[in-house]
């Protein structure tokens, strides 16, 4: 009798895989290059393609794009195969998802380091790489929703509806903002204008955090967690309940980016209430994954992977909630501008989206290449420490020099005038910036030895790989 995984479509998954441990090296490698450009100026070479302004969101586009929607271009397709029962609906179309996507990527990053950029956060791409990218989701989205439609089994797993969700979504807002008036081949201006513009951009922006780098990702996590701790969801009624609550809030945060601006006083309040209630469901979907180890603690000490998924959990667990507080608006009148932001972005994407990223890399390579396990769960362990520590100095460092600006902006004498000039404040924030940098490359060395590691893993034949995929808690002991 056939074996039903035989029948699977894993060609594209792979495909999605080594282009998210490329992506990853390189997005990561870029934002330490930016990161000793705080340090070190001089290390623009003075040329316009190597500018801070320019690599920047080459930066951002690498690691959300490139990196993360790779990896959920792969994990996507690949459960929703598993857990429907069926191969893709479409093996051409998931072939022109992937090299369409790739060729998005590429002309993302060489119009931006050219300075054609819509100057919007996480949408500076101009008009034909916006079309192209909204033709590929198209395809997309008929790739994934096509398959759960011909699936072979009555129930839809829990991590569909996520991803599901992040695909409507995103398309969604993609297409409202991007809605633009073209000049040139490589120039647009968008059809709205003022605080109107700032609204629509932030509600997209704020948008592709949530359903991007928040709803996808839980949809893994709620496959890989069980998956690798070898347990039932905790709950899976919470799961569903999690769902509905986390959707219906989260696109209406996007306002609290815009406190102290142009923007109404009223969306200003709107977007901070709708902020403070995202806490409940956020902690929801952290604790439900957190719980799923219940029985299963043991295996933390023997087993990296599962530490990548676990300590991931945590860290979505402590940005869901300093996001929130830093809407509150006497709060974000401290953090507003400074590296606090940048501190609480990387706690989510170092340490929630990028972590839980690399363990399910790591679940998914040995079993995509028909392997018992990776080459070396050594490196993963080093690899796991590194990211860790890398982590922790990055948003601890962004963490002290945004609440020393902060404090140091609005300080003033006696007469009313400003006690710290600009510079005052940049020097102050100077030792920050380097130990940003180590965390930063730390990470980067991190993601250089999973490549390595999953290099390894694809050339060694299978018989030369251990069968104990890990010590046994009796070994360990």
């Amino acid at each position: 009798m056939k074996n039903i995984n035989d029948t699977f479509n894993y060609e594209v998954v792979r495909q999605f895989t080594l282009a998210a441990l490329v992506w990853g090296v390189l997005g990561m490698g870029m934002g330490a290059l930016i990161a000793a450009q705080l340090v070190w100026p001089e290390l623009n070479f003075d040329l316009p393609w190597t500018s801070f302004g320019r690599v920047r969101p080459i930066h951002t586009n690498l690691v959300i794009f490139a990196f993360g929607g790779s990896v959920l271009f792969a994990t996507s397709l690949f459960v929703v195969q598993r857990t429907c029962k069926t191969p893709l609906v479409s093996p051409y179309a998931a072939s022109f998802v992937f090299w369409g996507w790739q060729l998005a990527i590429v002309a993302m990053i060489a119009s931006y380091a050219l300075g054609y950029t819509t100057s919007k956060e996480y949408a500076e791409m101009e008009w034909p790489i916006a079309v192209w990218v909204t033709a590929v989701w198209a395809v997309y989205c008929y790739v994934f929703f096509g398959t759960i439609a011909k699936r072979t089994t009555q129930h839809i797993y829990v991590a569909n509806w996520f991803f599901g969700a992040f695909i409507i979504v995103t398309a969604m807002v993609h297409v409202i903002n991007h809605v633009a008036v073209p000049v040139s081949l490589l120039k647009s201006y968008s059809m709205y204008s003022g605080a109107t513009d700032a609204m629509i951009q932030w509600w997209y922006g704020h948008s592709v955090v949530g359903f991007i780098l928040s709803i996808g990702f839980l949809g893994m996590m709620y496959y890989f967690v069980p998956k690798q701790a070898d347990r039932p969801v905790y709950s899976y009624r919470l799961s569903i309940v999690h769902f509905w609550a986390i959707i219906s809030l989260y696109i209406w945060a996007g306002p609290h980016h815009l406190h102290y601006t142009a923007l109404p006083d009223w969306a200003q309040s709107l977007g901070m209430a709708m902020s403070i209630i995202l806490l409940a469901p956020s902690w929801g979907g952290m604790i439900n994954g957190m719980m799923t180890l219940s029985g299963a603690w043991h295996k933390l000490r023997t087993d990296p992977i599962l530490r990548f998924l676990v300590v991931s959990l945590a860290f979505y667990g402590m940005s869901t909630f300093e996001g929130p507080m830093m809407a509150i608006k006497t709060v974000n009148a401290l953090s507003h501008y400074t590296d606090w932001t940048i501190g609480h972005v990387h706690a989510g994407a170092l340490g929630w989206v990028a972590m839980i990223s690399i363990g399910t890399l790591y679940n998914m390579i040995p079993e995509l290449w028909g392997k018992k396990q990776m080459y070396s769960v050594t490196l993963i362990n080093v690899h796991f420490w590194l990211a860790t520590a890398g982590t922790v100095l990055y948003i601890a460092s962004m963490w002290v020099n945004g609440i020393t600006q902060g404090l140091m902006w609005r300080a003033v004498n006696d007469d009313g005038t400003l006690t710290y000039s600009f510079v005052e404040t940049l020097e102050a924030s100077h030792p920050g910036y380097l130990v940003r940098l180590v965390g930063g490359s730390l990470f980067v060395i991190g993601m250089i030895l999973m490549a390595y590691n999953a290099w390894r893993t694809l050339a060694t034949p299978v018989q030369q790989l251990s069968p104990a995929r890990y010590p046994s808690t009796a070994e360990a002991s």
